[in-house]
């Protein structure tokens, strides 16, 4: 499998990385999570010994994240830390990378505007399958406005908004960079120009600023204490790893944190960690998903017929994020799992490193 993977690493981006789907079992979460307090340090913990997970095959793990430019690592068991390593220096590399260090999200930042995407629907601001015309306006690109109108907030979250894809910089939202390619639904391409657009949906719907929205609606809920910066045409989400995992438990937990309903729209919650169109049974809506009979990568247009990462449980749904940026979730084991750092081995694209993280980890659990 490497083998086929590998050339393919070389010109995979992650940017910003049917019918017969089976929705998550609400079920499969049986033991009681832990939720950490709403600020503060604090948060239970449990031994990898006490879960009889392998130890040495643990330091191999940890030996492997440091060599490949690792910044943190989490492990969450049941809203739990069993692990949760730092190693390097900050973004400024002026003092070493600790809890209190921020680091960006890149695209793995997607899941957090899915998610404001669906808390937004069930205030009744937007609708997923209104026109994205209705909150930006007539000539948000530079199509015909028949055209235009084919294009809906689903087709933005699922990537399938039919734009063409050959253009000096996908990030460009200017309407002169948003050409006509295919008619909406028709075709699947990760261009992050349409996604980055989503943010001005929201706030148009709402009538918030988006990091005001975020911080209302998720951060405060939840504890987290993260920004979105602006850079270029790009909305990117900065926080520590640990905001990162409080991220990844809400979800784990179907959008409740503890008792706090924050998304409470099941099927929207459901739609967006499962198959969200035909083209890319992979993708959901901004989320990954593993254990399906095929994939199409970031700056490709090809189906492979391979899964996203074949050493990892088959239920699990991830952000992912470039230069190797990881919120994932694993709804069978009650896990979470958070990446951030570096490209690993100087590579843009990290699916080879992903899947050998998993394998590794997946010598050192006992499920």
């Amino acid at each position: 499998m490497k083998t086929l993977l590998s050339p393919l690493l070389l010109i995979i981006l992650l940017a910003g990385c049917s019918n017969d789907d089976v929705d998550p079992d609400p079920e499969l979460t049986e033991e009681e999570l832990y939720f950490p307090p709403g600020s503060g340090l604090e948060w239970e913990t449990t031994s990898p010994n006490a879960l009889n997970w392998n130890e040495s095959e643990l330091e191999d793990l940890y030996d492997y994240l440091e060599s490949n430019d690792t910044r943190a690592f989490i492990v969450l068991k049941d809203g739990k830390i069993v692990i949760e390593n730092y190693w390097g220096n900050n973004i400024t590399n002026t003092a070493s990378f600790d809890t209190n260090s921020q680091w960006y999200w890149a695209s793995a930042g997607k899941t957090l505007t899915a998610t404001l995407v669906g808390i937004a629907q069930q205030e009744g601001r937007l609708n997923i399958n209104d026109k994205t015309s209705d909150y930006l306006g007539n000539g948000w690109t530079s199509m015909i406005e028949e055209k235009e109108n084919l294009i809906t907030i689903r087709n933005q979250l699922t990537m399938t908004t039919g734009m063409e894809y050959q253009v000096p910089d996908v990030d460009c939202t200017d309407p002169s960079c948003l050409e006509y390619k295919s008619d909406a639904g028709t075709q699947w391409f990760y261009h992050n120009a349409p996604y980055t657009l989503l943010e001005q949906v929201v706030s148009n719907a709402t009538g918030s600023d988006y990091n005001l929205y975020t911080d209302q609606k998720i951060e405060t809920v939840i504890g987290m204490s993260g920004q979105w910066i602006a850079l270029g045409y790009n909305n990117v989400y900065w926080s520590t790893a640990r905001d990162m995992a409080r991220f990844g438990l809400l979800i784990l937990n179907k959008g409740n944190w503890n008792d706090t309903p924050v998304l409470s729209d099941e099927n929207y919650y459901y739609q967006m960690v499962s198959t969200s169109q035909d083209l890319n049974p992979s993708y959901g809506y901004l989320w990954w998903l593993n254990g399906k009979n095929s994939i199409i990568f970031p700056s490709l247009p090809t189906s492979f017929d391979i899964e996203l990462s074949p050493n990892a449980p088959d239920d699990l749904f991830a952000g992912m994020g470039k230069n190797g940026q990881f919120v994932e979730i694993v709804p069978s084991q009650n896990l979470v799992v958070i990446r951030m750092g570096e490209a690993p081995d100087g590579a843009l694209v990290p699916v080879e490193f992903h899947d050998e993280m998993w394998q590794k980890l997946n010598s050192a659990i006992n499920y």
